[in-house]
């Protein structure tokens, strides 16, 4: 069974946070949830493994606490 990858795994990190941030400038609060919104569906459909998704989730709800 697939696990989720914590090992950073980026081919170029700067490039996706330059591509993440542009993406939010000057939207409002309403539109850059909605985009994170469709994002994170985006990514889940091509994750597609529900116990990987799972794990993700329990490594966002429990982040804020380190």
């Amino acid at each position: 069974m697939p696990k989720l990858e914590l090992n950073p795994n980026f081919t170029d990190p700067d490039a996706f946070y330059a591509a993440l941030t542009a993406l939010h400038r000057d939207r409002s609060e309403a539109e850059s949830e909605r985009i994170n919104a469709r994002l994170i569906l985006l990514l889940a459909n091509h994750i597609g493994e529900q116990a990987v998704l799972e794990e993700a989730i329990s490594h966002a709800v429990g982040s804020g606490d380190q």
